[in-house]
């Protein structure tokens, strides 16, 4: 996969799961023994379980770092959701832009959260701003959304395990058509 214009966005459902299936061969941004693929399969997978009847949250989870291929830091989220928007519609946007200042707020508002991070996220967290202040806080707080990138971004942190048995893309694709269709 090659890195696109920041200012990219997908033509269609189809264009997106021809990159999400190239994301098959690309390594994990974290170093972990899997590709980028497969820690988006699995965090959809974890949204399945825990929000069964949201499906826009699982394919956000599916496709929430769609933006490695633009940026790495804080970037990625922002440049993923400008990404998906016109396939994908402004909720899904939404919460792949929200999921990177949601571990930013889990850092500040939960004194345990930090020590579940990954190596590789702790390392992101630093290129993303670290703690946010109080004022973002109490700004993301109040978004009617934000329940939802929360449990995106707890999704997002579980799902790298190498190996982990989740339903593979094909499983994805009628409801990415569904929500292009819309």
């Amino acid at each position: 996969m090659t890195a696109r214009a920041a200012d990219s966005q997908f033509a269609d459902s189809a264009s997106l799961l021809a990159f999400l299936a190239r994301a098959a061969a690309v390594p994990s941004e974290e170093g972990l023994p899997m590709s980028e693929l497969d820690h988006g399969l699995q965090c959809a997978a974890a949204l399945s379980a825990s929000r069964p009847d949201d499906v826009e949250l699982q394919v956000a989870g599916l496709v929430h770092d769609v933006g490695h291929a633009f940026a790495s830091g804080d970037a990625h989220g922002r440049l993923g959701a400008a990404a998906v928007r016109p396939v994908l519609g402004a909720r899904v946007a939404t919460l792949v832009e929200a999921h990177v200042p949601a571990k930013r707020y889990l850092v500040t508002v939960d004194a345990a959260y930090r020590a579940t991070l990954s190596p590789g996220s702790i390392a992101s967290l630093a290129l993303q701003g670290d703690e946010l202040e109080p004022a973002e806080v109490a700004r993301l707080a109040a978004e009617p959304w934000w329940d939802d990138a929360l449990e995106l971004r707890r999704a997002d942190d579980a799902a790298k395990v190498p190996g982990a048995d989740v339903p593979l893309l094909d499983h994805w694709v009628r409801a990415i058509e569904r929500l292009a269709a819309r």
